[in-house]
C-alpha cells in the first residue's frame, strides 16, 4: 500500500475493497466527532420532530437521527456479523432514538469495517469522551470480542476546567485500546522518572558524575557454591547472586558499590543513564494539549498533540507498517506516522481537511500531492467540479479555495458561514508577506467562490468589498466563464503596486478551467495562507543527526 489521502465518507471508502481489502492495516487510530463542546443533556435531546438530517459539516461534534441513521440501523440488524446486530438493537432500547443513538449507529457501521481491514496482529485505538465511551466499549466488545480489550486509557488533557461548578471538572478524554487477536504488536513505551523518585532512589553519584541507585547482590536462596569472600567483604548467608568471575567483571566495569565498613556488604550500581524509565501506564498525564501558542498548533479546533500519536504509533506498530486514520482532520496521526516511517492512509469527509493535510505534509516534510502520495476523491476535471458544486456548495467552496492556497474565513477553521455582507461575500483569504528593505509586511487577498455562472453585479459587489475591507487584492473564482464586460470591470479596479514585484491586477478573475490548466492568482511575496506546520525530520533523519 502507498501513502494516500481520501476525500469522502469513510464508510463508503472503507467498503471499497480496491482501496481497503481484508486485513490490510496494522494500526488504526480514530478520533471521530464527539460531544466535546456540548453538555450531556443536549446530546440526548429528542429529535422526533426533525424533518430531515442536518448536514454533517466540518468539525461539528455531533450527528443527528434521521433517514440515514435509520437505514444504517436496519442494515446492521440484518448484515452485521456476530452479536453486533443484537447489541445495537439493545442499545436502542436503552438509549432511545436521539442524537446519541444516531452517533452510536454511525460509529458501529464504521467500526465493523475497520475490524475487517485490520490485520490479525493489528490494533485499534478509539479516542472518545466520557459521554459515549461506555456505549462504545460495549459495541467494541461485540465487534472485537471482550477478550481483545486491552486498556481504557485516560488522557489528562488539561489540569483545570471552568465547568466544575455543580460537578467535577472534565479534564480527560478516553482512548479505548483493542486488538484483533491475542497475537499483536506491542512495544513497551517509557516515560522519564519524576524528580521525587530520582531524589529518593538515585542519590549516589560516581567519580564520573553518573547517578546511580544500589541494589542487593545477595542470592534469594542459599547457594553454597556462590558463598565466597570478595576483597575482604563477607557474603550474605545465602551467598552472592553472581559467580566470582561475574563479580570481577562487574568490579572492572565500576558497577560495584562498596560499603564504608568491612562488615557491610557489596551492592550493585544501577546507573540512571542506562534505565529506560517508567513503563507507560493507562493514565497518560504527561502529554499536554496543543496550547494556543504552541508551534504545532494549526488552528483546528480538536487538534491533538503529535506526542500523543507518536506514543500510540510507536507502541502498536513498527516501521513500514500501515497506519490508518479514518477521521484524520488536520492530519496529526498522518504526520506522526510519516515521521516514524510508517505507511499511512487518511480519510476525511471535507475538502477543507484534505487541504489542511496537504499543506501540513508540504510544510513539514516537503511532500507533494500526486507525487509523494495519492489524493483520491477530489475533482480531476471540470465535470467533477460541476458535480461537486451541485452536490455540496460548501465542499466545492473549500476545494476551490484550496487550489489557490486560500484559508476559509469564519469564526474558526471549518466554520461554513464565511464573512458575508449585504453587497458581497468573502469566502476566504490569501495571506502573503511582502518583503522590503525595512521589514516584511502582512498583506491579504480576499477570495470569493461562485459555484455557477457569475453575474456583473456580483463582480461589482466584490470589487466594492475588497475596497471596503482595504485588502491588497481580490480573487474571484467561478465555475463558469466570466464575460468580457466583467473582465473590463475588473481591470477598471486598477493595480496593486508591489515594491519588490511591480504591479499586479487589483481584481483577478479565474475560472475552474483556469485552475485545472495550472493558472494561479498573481500574488506578490511569500504565501502564508494556513499556519505553517513546523519542519519535521523522520526517524532515519533523526538517527543520522545523532551520528
Amino acid at each position: 500500500m502507498t501513502n494516500a489521502l481520501y476525500y469522502g465518507d469513510n464508510l463508503d471508502i472503507l467498503r471499497e475493497r480496491t482501496y481497503f481489502p481484508d486485513a490490510c492495516v496494522d494500526l488504526i487510530y480514530l478520533d471521530p466527532p464527539f460531544n466535546s463542546s456540548r453538555n450531556y443533556n443536549v446530546l440526548f435531546k429528542d429529535e422526533s420532530g426533525r424533518q430531515s438530517d442536518a448536514q454533517i459539516t466540518a468539525f461539528e461534534d455531533t450527528w443527528h437521527w434521521g433517514a440515514t441513521a435509520e437505514e444504517t440501523y436496519t442494515d446492521l440488524l440484518r448484515d452485521a456479523p456476530g452479536n453486533v446486530g443484537k447489541t445495537i438493537e439493545a442499545l436502542r432500547l436503552i438509549v432511545g432514538t436521539n442524537q446519541m443513538m444516531a452517533y452510536l449507529v454511525m460509529m458501529t457501521a464504521r467500526l465493523v469495517e475497520l475490524h475487517r481491514v485490520l490485520k490479525p496482529t493489528g490494533s485499534l485505538y478509539l479516542h472518545c469522551d466520557p459521554t459515549a465511551s461506555h456505549y462504545l466499549k460495549i459495541i467494541l466488545d461485540a465487534i472485537f470480542g471482550a477478550l481483545n480489550f486491552r486498556n481504557e486509557i485516560t488522557w489528562k488533557r488539561t489540569s483545570s476546567h471552568n465547568d466544575a461548578k455543580r460537578k467535577y471538572g472534565n479534564v480527560s478524554d478516553i482512548i479505548l485500546y483493542y486488538t484483533k487477536s491475542d497475537n499483536f504488536t506491542f512495544n513497551v513505551q517509557y516515560v522519564t522518572y519524576n524528580q521525587d523518585y530520582l531524589d529518593k532512589f538515585y542519590r549516589h553519584v560516581d567519580e564520573n558524575g553518573r547517578r546511580y541507585r544500589i541494589s542487593d547482590l545477595r542470592s534469594p536462596n542459599p547457594r553454597p557454591n556462590l558463598t565466597y569472600d570478595y576483597k575482604g567483604y563477607k557474603p550474605h548467608p545465602n551467598g552472592w547472586a553472581v559467580s566470582i568471575e561475574k563479580m570481577r567483571e562487574l568490579d572492572a566495569q565500576g558497577r560495584l558499590h562498596y560499603p564504608k565498613k568491612k562488615d557491610g556488604r557489596i551492592q550493585l550500581k544501577r546507573f540512571l543513564d542506562e534505565m529506560q524509565g517508567t513503563p507507560v501506564s493507562e493514565l497518560w498525564d504527561d502529554i499536554k494539549p496543543v496550547q494556543s501558542q504552541a508551534r504545532e498548533r494549526l488552528g483546528y479546533p480538536t487538534q491533538k498533540p503529535v506526542a500523543l500519536l507518536e506514543r500510540i504509533i510507536q507502541a502498536s506498530s513498527n516501521p513500514g507498517d500501515v497506519v490508518l486514520d479514518p477521521f484524520c482532520g488536520c492530519g496529526t496521526a498522518i504526520a506522526a506516522a510519516h515521521k516514524l516511517e510508517r505507511v499511512w492512509r487518511g480519510i476525511d469527509v471535507t475538502h477543507l481537511s484534505v487541504s489542511l493535510m496537504k499543506y501540513r505534509l508540504r510544510d513539514a516534510f516537503d511532500l507533494k500531492a500526486g507525487v509523494d502520495y495519492q489524493v483520491i476523491g477530489e475533482p480531476e476535471d471540470a465535470g467533477g467540479a460541476r458535480q461537486l458544486a451541485q452536490d455540496d456548495r460548501y465542499q466545492f467552496q473549500w476545494w476551490a479555495l484550496s487550489l489557490v492556497a486560500a484559508r476559509p474565513l469564519g469564526g474558526q477553521v471549518g466554520d461554513k458561514t464565511g464573512k458575508k455582507g449585504a453587497d458581497g461575500g468573502i469566502d476566504g483569504e490569501i495571506v502573503f508577506l511582502e518583503h522590503s528593505k525595512a521589514q516584511s509586511q502582512r498583506r491579504v487577498a480576499l477570495v470569493q467562490v461562485k459555484g455557477g455562472r457569475p453575474a456583473m453585479d456580483q463582480v461589482r459587489a466584490f470589487i466594492h468589498t475588497v475596497e471596503r475591507e482595504k485588502a491588497a487584492l481580490g480573487v474571484f473564482i467561478a465555475l463558469e466563464p466570466f464575460s468580457e464586460p466583467m473582465r473590463r470591470e475588473a481591470v477598471s479596479a486598477g493595480y496593486y503596486e508591489s515594491a519588490a514585484w511591480g504591479r499586479v491586477p487589483k481584481i483577478q478573475l479565474l475560472t475552474i478551467d483556469d485552475l485545472f490548466s495550472g493558472k494561479r492568482p498573481d500574488i506578490p511575496g511569500e504565501l502564508s495562507a494556513f499556519k505553517q506546520a513546523q519542519r519535521e525530520k523522520n526517524a532515519s533523519d533523526q538517527q543520522l543527526g545523532l551520528l
